[in-house]
């Protein structure tokens, strides 16, 4: 079985993306870029809803993104990616595939699979969903030092509390902190 994890950059003040969609905020160095480069190279399927799917496929397979962090570059573009979008008509992304249909089945039936684990990188609706349906079995959340405001929440729209427990944490040079949870069974 395939483990479900979520990776998130988030503010002091709960949000994954500031007014309009803004992540100019977020706060990464040379830590965080370890971090990255293990992270997209661990062979893990990609989840994105829409938004930040069009955000990573407008920069990672760029010029720019792959002279500027080649290793990252490489690592987003050969992995497995999955768009649960029900507006888009096509992707373009190598390696990339839409899905327009029932997104809680589809991950329900790629965790019943075998192989690397799946990994959803932003996308605050669907994390919400997926949490909601009891589907993510661990959230990692960078904590960046900074208050914003106003934003999206990435657990915009849930219904119930989800109850979760802290397993591990570590404390960046810079002030983030990296905070892992599981769902408290």
């Amino acid at each position: 079985m395939r483990r479900l994890s979520v990776f998130n950059l988030v503010s002091l003040d709960g949000y994954f993306a500031g007014a309009g969609g803004d992540i100019s905020w977020h706060n990464v160095d040379a830590e965080f870029q370890e971090l990255a480069e293990a992270a997209s190279n661990s062979g893990h399927t990609l989840l994105f809803g829409r938004k930040t799917y069009e955000v990573m496929a407008g920069y990672w397979p760029t010029p720019e993104a792959i002279k500027n962090d080649p290793v990252v570059a490489g690592g987003m573009n050969r992995s497995e990616k999955i768009v649960f979008s029900r507006t888009l008509d096509g992707v373009t992304w190598n390696n990339t595939r839409l899905v327009k249909g029932d997104m809680i089945a589809e991950v329900r039936n790629l965790k019943e699979g075998t192989g690397a684990g799946l990994t959803v990188l932003g996308s605050g609706s669907i994390v919400a969903q997926l949490a909601q349906e009891g589907l993510v079995d661990e959230y990692q959340i960078l904590l960046n030092p900074v208050a914003l405001g106003r934003g999206r929440t990435m657990f915009d729209g849930i219904t119930r509390p989800l109850e979760l427990i802290l397993t591990k944490t570590r404390v960046f040079g810079n002030g983030n902190v990296l905070l892992t949870y599981v769902p408290k069974k």
